[in-house]
């Protein structure tokens, strides 16, 4: 066929010119575009001649299936060479060839769009007409013309699209042949290739990514993100920041996904959009419910369900928030789905940010389970310290009391206290042996008892001795280190078990200690104590400590010893309780060099 050749050859020539002068004059398209339109018809009546000139050739076996062939080779080299974007779509929108300008234009390998549906391509809002042309051009045959958005790794075309109706050999429905002619030219600088090709680009990548996982590592593991609920705020705004235009972030709460965080994109308004995002109900997300369903994450390149997270009250959210790609991935393991979204003009997410993001979930799901745990300990201590201390101090008649309380480096067991009796008020400190939960629960234990207890009772010592037997009766397994006083006018009767003795602070700055000893309750079932009695005048001061003051030591492991306590109280004669348990604190802090190991427990009597 020596005359289709030659239409061929000048079809060619003609191409090659219509390429030129796309490049010569970028700024002026509209000629170029309706050259190549006429060229496509040209290369349309070609086709039509190749086929009838291939139907009246003598018939040779198989030579059906080699005619169809020839005007796919005929089609293809036509195709190919064209100078403008061109893409073929079946009925339903769905990339069947696309030319190498297409690709070069949208910064795609060639190839790679097949099989997508173009309208993923069009800007969200001119979506629907570009169906209605569609389907009307598929329908009537007449071509349509019109201006659009196309989006693709990150870049952005304003184009004018034409649609044409067409057959092509072999196929069993029409197709259309959409030409793209961009009304602003990006034209690639010589010899570059695409970006993320180069080892260059990769490597930078690679360390971004791995920038972000050390980054997000530091973030959950600062001591704030354990001791407030600030973890899934910071991290998803560092992702929001470095990685996607939108972040939501729904946790598992009684069995149900509930919306927890929403960052919207920073140059987005606090608007009706972020409060519907907010309010939608990740239980009726496709993608979040098959994240926790399956337990791994997924990534959608090209988004082609726009339902996948949801509706709104303006329809699908991702259409609603200009959605591109979307990346969810687990937190922790079962714990809730975090989801990123980027814009039709950021190059979409792809499977090594899957991989990275899969490795963000697991850190942010050890990191909020840390906190709950952490956060329920710290409830735990908080209840436990409150079982042991009395937040304040009644006043008692005819004294004044102070007192100060210091944790230790581990969830003690000292306690102190100050109550009412039988025969008006009655005070006790002490503390279980032992360090952790179960020794401050035997301590809040013996505590509750001494109150109880003192309110039928007139005697500290009995009170004691019952609590010693309730304490034995319980089988514990641990001692506790207590003293018990009752006051009755300026008289008070003193019950030690086991404890350190009572210092008393007289008016002339001399120390006096009383007896204490005793056995510790707990270890026997009868109680082997020491009882005393003591006057407390007016100006004089009782004081009460627990082992962790004297056994504070310094750098040179000397203890702190009744001796510097005495001498320190000398120096308090005629202050008020408050002076004198604050003179202690401080004296002992800077002995010890501010090192608290044990509890550090004070209480102070004075006679008014």
């Amino acid at each position: 066929m020596p005359d289709l050749e030659q239409a061929l050859d000048a079809l060619a020539g003609r191409v090659s010119s219509l390429r030129e002068a796309r490049t010569a004059y970028p700024a002026d398209l509209a000629p170029t575009l309706d050259a190549a339109l006429a060229e496509l018809d040209t290369a349309a009546e070609l086709l039509a001649e190749a086929r009838e000139a291939l139907q009246k050739a003598p018939k040779r076996a198989g030579g059906k299936k080699d005619g169809a062939q020839r005007e796919l080779k005929l089609l293809r080299q036509v195709f190919r060479a064209f100078p403008v974007p061109v893409i073929v779509l079946d009925s339903g929108g769905v990339v069947r060839r696309i030319n190498p300008e297409t690709s070069q234009m949208l910064g795609s390998p060639d190839g790679y769009l097949v099989g997508r549906s173009f309208p993923l391509l069009v800007d969200v809002s001119r979506r629907a007409a570009f169906r209605s042309h569609l389907t009307a051009v598929l329908q009537t045959g007449q071509p349509s013309a019109f201006e659009t958005r196309l989006a693709h790794q990150g870049r952005t075309h304003t184009v004018q699209l034409a649609l044409t109706r067409m057959t092509m050999p072999g196929e069993p429905q029409q197709m259309v042949a959409a030409v793209a002619l961009p009304t602003e030219v990006q034209l690639p600088e010589p010899g570059a290739g695409r970006p993320e090709q180069s080892d260059g680009a990769l490597l930078l990548a690679a360390a971004k990514r791995q920038d972000l996982l050390v980054k997000m590592a530091n973030l959950l593991l600062e001591e704030e993100s354990l001791l407030r609920p600030v973890a899934l705020p910071r991290a998803t705004r560092l992702l929001a920041a470095e990685w996607a235009d939108w972040v939501i972030a729904d946790m598992v709460r009684g069995g149900v996904p509930r919306r927890a965080v929403v960052v919207a994109p920073k140059n987005h308004p606090l608007g009706d959009l972020v409060r519907q995002v907010e309010s939608a109900d990740p239980a009726g997300s496709q993608a979040v419910m098959e994240v926790l369903e399956r337990g791994s994450g997924v990534v959608q390149e090209m988004l082609d369900d726009d339902s996948l997270l949801g509706f709104c009250a303006d329809g699908p959210l991702l259409t609603a928030m200009g959605a591109g790609s979307m990346l969810c991935v687990p937190i922790g393991s079962g714990d809730g789905v975090l989801t990123l979204v980027r814009a039709h003009d950021r190059r979409p997410f792809a499977l090594a940010d899957l991989a990275v993001m899969q490795e963000v979930g697991l850190q942010l799901g050890l990191a909020v389970r840390a906190q709950a745990s952490f956060q329920n300990r710290s409830r735990a201590a908080d209840a436990l310290s409150a079982s042991v201390a009395p937040r304040t101090l009644p006043n008692v008649p005819g004294y004044e009391a102070a007192a100060v309380y210091h944790p230790g480096a581990s969830v003690g067991a000292e306690f102190y206290d100050v109550f009412p009796v039988s025969c008006g008020w009655g005070f006790a400190l002490g503390g279980a042996v032992g360090k952790g939960e179960e020794a401050a629960s035997v301590s809040a234990m013996v505590r509750g008892g001494l109150r109880v207890l003192g309110v039928w009772e007139s005697d500290p010592d009995l009170v004691i001795r019952k609590v010693n037997e309730a304490l034995v009766a319980q089988g514990a397994g641990m001692f506790v280190m207590a003293v018990a006083g009752f006051v009755k006018g300026r008289e008070i009767r003193l019950s030690s078990a086991g404890h350190h003795p009572a210092a008393l602070l007289q008016a002339d700055g001399g120390v006096r200690f009383a007896a204490g000893g005793g056995v510790p309750l707990g270890l026997a079932p009868e109680a082997e104590t020491s009882v005393e009695r003591l006057t407390v005048a007016v100006g004089e001061t009782l004081v009460l400590y627990s082992d962790g003051l004297i056994s504070s030591r310094n750098e040179l492991g000397e203890p702190y010893g009744e001796e510097r306590l005495a001498d320190v109280l000398g120096r308090c004669a005629g202050q008020s309780p408050s002076t004198v348990v604050k003179a202690l604190e401080a004296d002992r802090h800077a002995f010890s060099g501010g090192q608290v190991w044990d509890e550090i427990v004070i209480l102070a009597l004075r006679g008014v």
